[in-house]
């Protein structure tokens, strides 16, 4: 199905941003002039009028790393670069993809919304907007750390929720998440899938993402755009997810398409989302505009996509204030994530919060980061081989393989659900003698499947 703007011939908001079309693309540039670097494109998301060359040299990387970097990721040009490279820990942020997965939950009582609200329509409207919030955060240009195998990140104390993120598999990176509280439950396996193009990548959200609505059991299905980072060599590194955002009511039908317009010259069109909200016979029923990085609003339309007459636009989320200047762009959710003081009692050793190069990195030290992040590697492969050796497979915690293959627009994926053990977990843990407590910051990371591995 097509963008609401292809769908829709006429209309007011179908004008709204038909001029935006006009600029095209952000302004490549090419640096050929930088001795081995000919034909590589720098995109300037501003459109700067400084040539590429200029352009290239404001990135984070130093000039040798750089350097080396390329040479090194040259032959990668075209593949899937997702878990078969060593990247330099330089790039990264304190916090794996486990966390990031929790980072959904900030603005989750939009979520508690929808299912209060009675108005099927509306209630994709307060859905949908959770949806899109994330993308604030999403929009940091530094990479979080892959999940060891068996590793878990939880979060307990924020709105009612429980939260369990596990990684289910190694190679291909595959992590599952589940989340509940009085109104609704989520349920996500997640499996990305990328495409390396020399100095920007795209990324391929190849998952399942189900959102249950307690009050009706409503099903809500959510497929994101794909991802594209742009300027990972040279020049200032900028993420944009141009495309279609759809999310349907499986229950009834309805469904919301919202569509992220790609970055245009001077920055035109950056952040922007537009889209409807249809019911079963795929009629617009409420119009929805925002930025991602902004806010969303919303309007009740007719059937040409036209705001009713006497209806106002009202907004229906917008993003919390932020800390100046951070270091990582994190929000203050972000910090809290990373918190042990947000640590539940009795937390996982798996925990990501515990991994020795997120901490080191997070206190600055990246010497002791990278070394950390290598022996931790190097401790995953000798498990691997130890597994094949005794001809066994990764047994998953808190989640359990299906016989379920679920076709995604950019390839299959095989269905992890939650097996309720976790729940069953953290109210033993939440009603046990806290007498007993222990310092979290003191328990040893360990998500090993075998505790005397050797690494020789």
């Amino acid at each position: 199905m097509g963008s609401p703007k292809k769908n829709q011939s006429k209309g007011f908001f179908a004008a709204m941003s038909s001029g935006l079309s006009m600029f095209g693309n952000a302004v490549h540039r090419s640096v050929n002039g930088m001795l081995g670097y000919e034909g590589l494109e720098v995109i300037n998301p501003e459109g700067g009028k400084e040539d590429a060359e200029e352009e290239a040299q404001k990135g984070r990387w130093r000039q040798e790393d750089r350097d080396g970097y390329w040479k090194m990721m040259q032959k990668y040009i075209g593949s899937d670069v997702t878990s078969m490279v060593t990247l330099p820990v330089l790039i990264f942020e304190p916090m794996t993809m486990l966390q990031k997965m929790a980072e959904l939950m900030e603005y989750s009582h939009l979520l508690d919304r929808a299912d209060e609200c009675e108005d099927p329509h509306m209630r994709l409207v307060y859905a949908a907007s959770w949806a899109i919030s994330v993308y604030y955060a999403y929009q940091r240009t530094w990479k979080p750390f892959n999940p060891i195998l068996g590793e878990t990140y939880e979060l307990a104390n924020h709105g009612g929720i429980t939260f369990i993120a596990e990684q289910v598999c190694h190679h291909p990176p595959m992590s599952a998440g589940h989340a509940e509280n009085d109104h609704f439950t989520y349920d996500v396996t997640s499996k990305l899938k990328t495409k390396f193009l020399g100095n920007s990548v795209d990324v391929y959200p190849v998952g399942r993402t189900r959102v249950t609505l307690k009050r009706d059991g409503v099903v809500l299905d959510l497929v994101p755009p794909p991802t594209k980072v742009n300027n990972l060599i040279f020049g200032r590194t900028w993420v944009d997810s141009p495309g279609e955002m759809v999310m349907t009511n499986l229950t009834t039908g309805d469904k919301v398409v919202l569509y992220f317009q790609p970055c245009g010259w001077f920055g035109a069109g950056r952040y922007e989302v537009d889209g409807y909200v249809y019911n079963a016979a795929e009629e617009p029923k409420v119009l929805m505009t925002g930025k991602w990085n902004e806010s969303l609003s919303y309007q009740p339309c007719d059937l040409e996509g036209e705001p009713l007459p006497g209806s106002e636009l009202k907004e229906v989320w917008h993003v919390a204030d932020v800390p100046a200047n951070d270091k990582f762009q994190y929000t203050y959710f972000a910090h809290k994530l990373n918190s042990f003081q947000t640590a539940p009692k009795k937390l996982l050793a798996s925990d990501s919060r515990l991994r020795p190069d997120r901490y080191a990195l997070e206190k600055g030290d990246l010497s002791k980061a990278g070394a950390e992040k290598s022996r931790l590697e190097e401790r995953q492969r000798a498990e691997k081989r130890e597994r094949e050796s005794k001809d066994q497979k990764f047994t998953p915690r808190w989640f359990d393989p299906t016989d379920e293959v679920t076709p995604t627009p950019w390839g299959d994926l095989e269905v992890y659900s939650y097996n309720g053990r976790y729940m069953e977990h953290r109210a033993a843990a939440d009603s046990s003698d806290s007498s007993s407590e222990i310092d979290v910051t003191s328990i040893e990371f360990n998500p090993w499947q075998y505790s005397d591995v050797s690494t020789e």
